[in-house]
């Protein structure tokens, strides 16, 4: 099966899954995040605003937020790495593209952690995102400059046994939803 097809079936079946997962998900859901984050206290945290049915990293976001800085991603263009700027819980936001919100101003950091939005898992670490590529080209720069933590953070619905990925694919480090943490693939962390 041509590897676009296969991505998109796979897509079409994760989006199913995390739409069910995300109507019963009653609040709390980001509990195991938090204590995972707890441990990287004051180190730079990238997260993200969260979309239509995407499980929502906001509270831990806001408690990081209280010991060091956070940020979230801006598309700067089509093809182009993520840039991420400066967020603070109660800062004043404007529409960024795709219909997530950024930072009314642009302060740029390159954080150490990266809590990536996902479409679908493995518990290996593997990653289905939209399929613009922004994630693996964002992780590729960043972990070529130092050790950078990937967590995918998601519904344990959205867990698939395989996925049709590709060697440009940048694997996760840790998987965390809102029932278990999951060991993954990835590179490198930085220090607790």
């Amino acid at each position: 099966m041509d590897m676009t097809v296969a991505k998109a079936a796979a897509r079409k079946a994760a989006f199913a899954a995390r739409k069910a997962a995300f109507d019963l998900d009653a609040g709390g859901a980001c509990g195991l995040l938090s204590s995972v984050l707890a441990g990287y206290r004051g180190v730079a945290l990238a997260g993200y605003m969260p979309i239509r049915s995407e499980i929502s990293p906001l509270p831990a976001m806001a408690e990081a937020a209280a010991h060091g800085p956070v940020c979230v991603p801006v598309i700067m263009a089509a093809g182009a790495p993520l840039r991420f700027s400066r967020w603070a819980p109660d800062g004043p936001l404007r529409d960024g593209p795709f219909g997530a919100r950024v930072p009314e101003t642009d302060d740029f950091l390159d954080p150490e952690i990266v809590i990536v939005p996902l479409v679908a898992f493995t518990r290996a670490g593997g990653r289905l995102g939209y399929g613009g590529g922004f994630y693996d080209r964002t992780l590729e720069r960043l972990r070529a400059r130092r050790a950078t933590l990937a967590i995918g953070f998601a519904y344990g619905a959205q867990e698939a046994e395989a996925l049709p990925l590709e060697p440009t694919d940048q694997p996760l480090d840790l998987i965390v939803t809102e029932r278990e943490v999951i060991e993954g693939a990835g590179r490198s962390a930085p220090r607790r």
